[in-house]
This record gives C-alpha cells, structure tokens and sequence, in this order.
C-alpha cells in the first residue's frame, strides 16, 4: 500500500507566508497513489446503500466522479457560483481567506436519496457545510462526507460536528 501522505507535496508560504499549502497535484498525477486513494474511498462505501456522490468544486470532482463510476451511482457536481447551467440554488460561506458562494441544480437529488459528500481536502469547514445545507435543502440524506486532506488545526470538524466524516489523511501545523 502506498503512504499517500508522502505522495502530497507541502509547499510553505503559499498562498500567503505562515501557510503551509498541500498540494494534492502530486498524489493524483501519481497512478499508484490516485488508485489507492480512490479505492479507499470504494471500500469504505461499496457496501453502504448510496445513491449519489456529492463532489465539491473542482478536486472533488476527481474523486467523486471516480467513487459514482465505482459504485455505480449519479455524480453531482457543486459548482462555484454562476457555472451552473439549469435552475440551480446557492449557499453563500466564508473561506480561509474570503467569502464564496457555490451552487446545486434544483433537480439533483430527489428527497430521501443517499449522498456522500466528497472533497478533496477540509481545512475550516466553510465549503462542505454550505455543501450539506444545499443537499439537505433538496431533501438528500447524507451518509457522511469523505475528504482526501483534514487540515486538523483548522478544525473544520467543529463546523460540521453532527456528520460522520471519513479522511484519508491528516496534516497538522506541520
């Protein structure tokens, strides 16, 4: 099994100096890692009942799109604000360095459908609870939300303490 902590490169002071940016360009473009990590994910859930994969924009869609083909479920995107094409609604929630709003076509989930949330990295919780308002704003029951990266000193947890969540890995201030 491949260390897929050690497949993410860690780069210092990006975007801004303090910050310790993990890069999970390395892990995906590696085919070794990208496999494992998408087979952890299919593992955890090939034998939950699931209806819909969640992928947050835009690195959740690699892997979300990946674990919907696995388990043979839909894929719903949850875009950035404006790139939606059909009635969508939007959620509006602070990041670590701003404000942004993402949003969900109206007819994605149909009220009592099984989702799992994916993303590829939680650091303050911002985009994966407006993420959930949005799923359960369509009736979607979520199972748990799954990330590649927790940033644990960011405690994104706190902000959706109430759900189950999966990590592959985690980094602290390190």
């Amino acid at each position: 099994m491949i260390d897929l902590k050690n497949a993410i490169r860690s780069i210092p002071d990006f975007p801004i100096k303090g910050i310790i940016f993990r890069d999970i360009t390395t892990l995906m473009q590696n085919p070794e890692a990208l496999r494992e990590a998408c087979n952890q994910f299919y593992n955890r859930y090939k034998d939950e009942k699931i209806d819909k994969i969640v992928g947050i924009d835009a690195r959740g869609f690699v892997f979300g799109a990946v674990l919907a083909y696995l388990l043979d479920v839909g894929f719903i995107p949850v875009r950035k604000k404006g790139k939606l094409p059909f009635e969508a609604i939007s959620e509006k929630y602070s990041l670590e360095y701003g404000n942004a709003e993402i949003e969900i076509h109206k007819d994605a989930i149909t009220k009592g459908e099984r989702v799992v949330i994916i993303d590829d990295l939680i650091a303050t919780g911002g985009t994966v609870a407006a993420a959930i308002k949005l799923v359960e704003a369509l009736g979607g029951e979520i199972v748990e939300c799954a990330f590649v990266v927790e940033l644990t000193d960011l405690k994104g947890r706190e902000i959706i303490k109430d759900r189950k969540i999966f990590t592959l890995v985690e980094f602290e201030g390190e």
